[in-house]
């Protein structure tokens, strides 16, 4: 069997003390989450987090900085990822864009709704990357380099 991780990334807004979320059905089950998503082929990192707000929020999203970089197993089915989570801001909001399968809404959440909300967090990655954020966790976007024939798209 070969072993490969889901490489994903996340996006962390917080306006007014409120993070922008996600609801998704996740298999029958309603559940919050950052905008996020997975790595598609050809595309960056930052272009993955831009891509997956929008088609999750209809919001444009700008990356300013790397917050944290967590690898987690998923104890039910042992599936890993490894989750790039940026933080930045959002302008331009698309209210009738169509979200992605699965998404319900977005919405703003305060940390300690998220906390209370603990049972429908599809991770524990979601309060790890608002946490990160909130500690002041910020690495420079040049950290993240792009080799080969994608780089430059």
């Amino acid at each position: 069997m070969i072993w490969k991780p889901h490489v994903t990334v996340a996006a962390v807004v917080e306006r007014d003390g409120r993070f922008l979320i996600v609801e998704e059905s996740i298999k029958g089950q309603l559940v919050y989450n950052q905008p996020a998503g997975h790595l598609d082929s050809g595309e960056s990192l930052i272009e993955a987090v831009v891509r997956e707000t929008r088609e999750e929020t209809g919001w444009r999203f700008r990356p300013e900085a790397l917050v944290g970089i967590q690898l987690w197993r998923h104890p039910q089915h042992g599936e890993t990822f490894l989750r790039f989570s940026f933080c930045g801001d959002c302008f331009d909001h698309d209210a009738n864009a169509e979200l992605d399968t699965g998404i319900i809404h977005a919405l703003w959440l305060s940390r300690d709704e998220l906390t209370d909300a603990q049972h429908k967090l599809r991770s524990p990655l979601v309060l790890r990357s608002i946490d990160d954020y909130l500690t002041g966790n910020r690495y420079s976007l040049d950290i993240l380099e792009q080799i080969g024939a994608e780089a430059g798209r």
